[in-house]
């Protein structure tokens, strides 16, 4: 299966986003593949089946959705059939933790933080098809961001970082709204899946309690007994539990040196990743890359 990175597509070296308009039919489906970034698609007009994992399902004009990074996914298209969908890639970090900060903007962010982190029943049973006005001023947005990367203009990486962020926004308020139209209220737990949805996006950077608890206005004591009751580990070995996951897959994937690995996956000190891996897995980096490639 191709896993594709963001240098497959033509965008600013130094600028992680792209966005482009798609139609697809029969004989133009992309096939089964995975990527090292972010993927929002939005269904602009047709149908099609959507394959994901070892599930599909079925998309139609209005759907929204987000693709995790080493997520496998494509699409069956029939005869007769075809679909136009606006793909917009991005790095998991590119909503800043300052900006978060800045706006206190982690609680508003679900459709970005939780929903795609959902286990995969769940996942695509609650997501968005929009409707209405909400449509026509995401289908609005997303023009603007293309126009934005394609006129490149001074500024204009900040322009698309906030455009995002008001996007997110925007997506979040209307997937919140129809959950608790289906019934589903906020808890303690949706604050904790926040805080997973935020590490599993932002492991690479360095996390402690405290940036949590001001993220996320929670005390730090407060916020190890939610993961305990609901993750049964601390929050610290939560994280370090998602930073494993990623280290398994860059070694089992690329050719990264050990010390790469450890820094991409958010450990400056090579000799602590290792010893904390060897930990975890049984085995040393060096072990598991030889095993699993």
């Amino acid at each position: 299966m191709e896993i594709k990175t963001m240098s497959y597509y033509k965008h600013p070296r130094d600028f992680p986003f792209w966005i482009k308009r798609n139609r697809h039919d029969k004989f133009d489906s992309p096939p089964l593949h995975g990527h090292e970034f972010v993927e929002l698609i939005y269904v602009e007009s047709g149908q099609a089946t959507h394959l994901f994992q070892d599930i599909s399902y079925e998309v139609r004009a209005g759907d929204i959705f987000i693709i995790n990074p080493g997520e496998a996914h494509g699409y069956s298209i029939q005869d007769g059939q075809h679909i136009v969908v606006t793909n917009c890639l991005f790095d998991p970090g590119f909503i800043p933790t300052s900006l978060l900060r800045e706006l206190r903007l982690s609680d508003a962010l679900d459709f970005f933080y939780v929903q795609p982190f959902l286990n995969k029943e769940a996942r695509f049973h609650h997501k968005l098809n929009l409707r209405g006005s909400i449509e026509d001023v995401v289908r609005s947005g997303l023009k603007e961001l293309h126009q934005e990367l394609v006129q490149a203009r001074p500024g204009y990486q900040a322009v698309v970082q906030l455009r995002m962020t008001e996007l997110f926004i925007l997506l979040s308020r209307y997937y919140t709204e129809d959950q608790q139209t289906k019934g589903d209220s906020g808890s303690s737990e949706l604050l904790v899946q926040r805080i997973c949805g935020y590490v599993e996006r932002h492991y690479d950077e360095r996390i402690t309690l405290a940036t949590l608890s001001e993220l996320f206005h929670i005390g730090v004591r407060q916020l190890n007994r939610l993961f305990h009751r609901h993750k049964a580990s601390t929050v610290i070995e939560y994280v370090h539990r998602v930073r494993m996951e990623k280290a398994k897959r860059l070694l089992t994937d690329t050719d990264e040196k050990m010390n790469v690995v450890s820094e991409m996956v958010g450990y400056e000190d090579v000799a602590f990743f290792s010893k904390l891996f060897t930990r975890v897995t049984g085995m040393t980096p060096g072990k598991y890359r030889e095993l699993h490639r």
